[in-house]
């Protein structure tokens, strides 16, 4: 055992470290913290054998579920799902919790913005360093041009742009949320309407000079159209808080050596 990384023991039943090892690759840590990596997976394995062994004192069987076709639930992991099926009950929320939710921040709630942009693409393949640097190059040259000369934007897209849009001036139309990369949809959530971002922008095509044309946030969306999402979202949540409850009851009649479930989120 390593006095750095130890076993995790519950209720007797041991948990190798290399098993805690394997696990640990399931979990992030910051760069250079392996130790980060290693309590989250002590901990989610220390889990994992506490609701084990209380399936087993209330005689719960296994019943593995098809998860998609031909793969099944391991025995062990349908043994905790009967598990908290039966030992997590939530009732919905009444309407007027619901309701009250909603109450507290309408704004929350709106609908999916809408943006309409032009941009000028310098398509390059990611795995060619030097075409990607040739095409940075020309991306930050249009750029400047673009920003001293806003207007002549739909000239420099004719010219310049690697995109078929370019015989639309560069004008992709309206967009919303998902309807693009992410680095790009990150990129228009930083433009107000008439704003052409200051450095290019990289995706996997290539590199974007992008212009924010108009922009239209989503309205705030009227309860009746939220309830059955927020409903499900309050159904859920409060479904997890009672996991955590059963786990903090289990952990605190338990004796765990290796593992810290009082930090455990």
């Amino acid at each position: 055992m390593n006095a750095l990384f130890p076993d995790v023991v519950v209720n007797g039943t041991t948990i190798p470290s290399a098993a805690i090892a394997a696990e640990a690759q399931n979990h992030e840590a910051p760069r250079g913290k392996p130790g980060v990596a290693w309590r989250k997976a002590a901990n989610a394995l220390a889990v994992r054998a506490l609701l084990l062994q209380e399936a087993q004192r209330r005689e719960i069987p296994a019943d593995p579920q098809e998860l998609e076709p031909g793969r099944f639930e391991t025995g062990n992991e349908a043994r905790i799902r009967a598990l908290l099926e039966d030992a997590v009950q939530v009732s919905p929320p009444s309407e007027e919790e619901v309701r009250a939710e909603w109450s507290r921040d309408p704004s929350k709630f709106r609908a999916p913005p809408l943006w309409s942009v032009s941009h000028i693409l310098f398509a390059c393949d990611p795995q060619d360093e030097e075409a990607g640097k040739q095409a940075l190059a020309r991306a930050i040259d249009v750029t400047g041009r673009a920003l001293g000369h806003p207007k002549s934007f739909g000239r420099l897209a004719r010219q310049e742009s690697d995109c078929p849009s370019r015989d639309r001036d560069g004008m992709l139309g309206q967009i919303g949320p998902g309807d693009t990369v992410p680095e790009f949809e990150a990129a228009l959530r930083t433009l107000s309407a008439g704003d052409i971002t200051f450095e290019p922008v990289r995706t996997r095509h290539g590199w974007h000079v992008i212009r924010m044309d108009d922009r239209a946030e989503g309205d705030v969306l009227p309860f009746e159209a939220v309830a059955p999402r927020l409903r499900a979202a309050m159904e859920k949540r409060a479904w997890g808080q009672g996991v955590r409850d059963l786990v903090t009851t289990l952990s605190q009649k338990a004796d765990i050596t290796g593992a810290d479930l009082g930090n455990c989120p």
